[in-house]
């Protein structure tokens, strides 16, 4: 790591020292380089020390620990579909129906990739084993009537995402989301990070867990509103008891289960950042790349309860960054107007004041 950026390294080493954080990595490339890559703690499990994963216990976080980053990944299922968007195989504007028979909603590619579709809840309620049956979820959605006019509002499709945009990719390809991600994408850019994990990439992966255990209660919002709905259907998506199966580390749920490395994420950014070429690999068009990065809606999120500004995937910042954070505490995006890309993948579940105070840290240095 480079000297410039010792105050970043000793704020993140003091989120440990203050038992603020358990495990985690912290990836950051500037003007094109990777400036800094650093892991710490445990990746949890019962032979693990609790607060400070002490080295020697079989359980250190290392640098290809994966850990489920929620959200983080819904701007990554979108980079799919854009990538065939960019080679020609299907249009923003399309109707999805066009490409989905049988569809109910009268929405368009576009709104579904920037979260105004009217589909933010799967309309029938499913237990946590449903993650596995990608064909019912989907058959759910296509006969669910959606609860605004598509393109009228926007709110965050939390679950739904993800199978709305990834079923787009394999009616247009012929490939799950998940094999599309590691053929078309992780690979060609050597990305550590994917959707339904194989049995040697799940015991990479750290034990999520709470920083605090009123989180989940706090995080589904009142009963029956349309962010409990959201969020806590198919159940299971809140417990840790699940998230750390195999069930779940295996299925794809595109809109919350990617599981990846922050270097990996940071590095994704660092290619989108360059115009859609990393490493002399292109992968997308400097045109889709603008595209996909600017604000389709800025308004009211009525799943987030607050003004929101998506772009085809991602949430636009005003200082003109793009990118993604989960509810747990993860992020990840690029800012073009001061060069650097950003990736924070943990797996205490705790908020996101971890990240601002990392991004001061960041900020001073620059």
């Amino acid at each position: 790591m480079r000297a410039r950026f010792a105050p970043v390294r000793d704020c993140f080493h003091d989120l440990f020292a203050a038992g603020r954080e358990t495990g985690a990595s912290l990836a950051v490339w500037y003007d094109g380089r990777l400036v800094v890559d650093l892991v710490g703690g445990s990746r949890g499990g019962a032979t693990a020390d609790p607060s400070r994963g002490r080295p020697g216990d079989g359980r250190d976080w290392r640098p290809d620990t994966l850990v489920n980053v929620y959200s983080v990944g819904k701007p990554v299922v979108a980079l799919c579909l854009l990538a065939l968007v960019d080679r020609g195989r299907l249009g923003l504007d399309d109707p999805v129906a066009a490409h989905w028979p049988g569809f109910r909603a009268p929405a368009t590619v576009r709104q579904v990739l920037s979260h105004t579709a009217g589909l933010p809840a799967f309309p029938v309620p499913r237990p946590a084993d449903a993650v596995a049956d990608w064909a019912l979820l989907c058959a759910d959605l296509a006969a669910a009537e959606p609860e605004w006019e598509p393109g009228s509002v926007a709110g965050e499709h939390a679950w739904t995402y993800g199978h709305l945009v990834g079923e787009l990719v394999r009616r247009v390809d012929g490939r799950s989301v998940g094999r599309f991600l590691a053929d078309e994408i992780a690979g060609p850019w050597r990305l550590d990070l994917g959707f339904g994990l194989g049995p040697a990439d799940r015991r990479r992966c750290a034990d999520l867990s709470y920083g605090d255990p009123g989180w989940p209660a706090r995080t589904l919002g009142e009963p029956g509103s349309v962010r409990a709905r959201a969020l806590g259907n198919p159940a299971g998506g809140l417990d840790v008891a699940v998230l750390n199966g195999p069930v779940w580390r295996g299925a794809e749920v595109p809109a919350v289960n990617l599981h990846a490395t922050a270097a990996g994420l940071a590095r994704l950014y660092a290619g989108l950042l360059a115009g859609g070429t990393l490493d002399g690999v292109r992968l997308f068009s400097p045109e889709l790349v603008g595209e996909a990065t600017r604000v389709q809606y800025d308004g009211p999120d009525v799943v987030l309860d607050r003004r929101a500004c998506w772009t085809l995937g991602m949430q636009w910042e005003p200082d003109g960054s793009w990118g993604m954070g989960g509810i747990g505490g993860s992020s990840a995006w690029a800012d073009p107007a001061r060069g650097y890309t950003f990736a924070y993948a943990t797996a205490r579940l705790a908020g996101h004041d971890r990240v601002d105070e990392l991004v001061e840290a960041l900020h001073s240095c620059l």
